[in-house]
């Protein structure tokens, strides 16, 4: 009769440490795919549908980054200001997943008149980007501000009623995060190293996530 006890017991106690195995295991993993929001509190707001250029004047579109964890960025070209540190600092995000096929960077102009295929490929030999992986595009201006407000929700607070669009000018020092489903993760300051650091570990984050 005691070994059958101290048979039942062991195999209650088997079982017990199994079930708390299972539901921390299941709490970490929710954890995980939780820690990062997904960007206006829901799941309906997702990047909307593109066709741009790169440097190397092939057409870039949604579907190209479709399943990819995207980094998104403007600049132009031309820019003395915000731009060189923006773009210096998305060097270490491109060289920690440099090769990485399931990672993308899309640098977008706000000034397509002067930011030509030309232009754009020069300016990213300047950070031996891989026209793979790291694309810098250009395009209709209207397309690539929409991407950025409605999209990217880069510069989405600034009041454009009435603005003629040839008048309409965005400088914006955020990346914004995009998820392998086009969902807004993440908003980073461009200029600032522990943002930098950030987005690197939250970029890790969602090439973890299964959701």
């Amino acid at each position: 009769m005691a070994k059958i006890l101290i048979a039942f017991f062991m195999i209650l106690g088997i079982a017990f440490l199994g079930y708390y195995y299972k539901v921390n295991h299941d709490v970490h993993n929710e954890r995980k795919l939780s820690a990062l929001p997904i960007i206006e509190g829901d799941r309906n707001h997702h990047v909307g549908a593109f066709s741009f250029t790169n440097q190397d004047g092939k057409v870039i579109t949604n579907a190209d980054v479709k399943g990819k964890v995207v980094v998104v960025s403007y600049f132009f070209a031309t820019c003395k200001g915000i731009c060189p540190r923006m773009n210096e600092n998305m060097t270490q995000i491109y060289k920690a997943y440099r090769g990485n096929k399931d990672v993308i960077i899309l640098s977008h102009t706000v000034d397509p008149k002067k930011d030509t295929v030309a232009a754009l490929k020069a300016y990213s030999l300047r950070f031996d980007a891989d026209p793979n992986q790291w694309m810098f595009l250009t395009g209709s201006k209207k397309e690539l501000y929409d991407m950025a407000r409605y999209s990217y929700l880069i510069n989405a607070k600034e009041d454009t009623v009435g603005v003629n669009i040839e008048n309409d000018f965005i400088h914006d020092e955020h990346y914004s995060l995009v998820d392998r489903h086009g969902r807004i993760r993440g908003f980073y300051n461009g200029l600032e190293q522990s943002d930098i650091k950030k987005l690197t570990e939250d970029i890790k984050s969602l090439l973890q996530e299964t959701d």
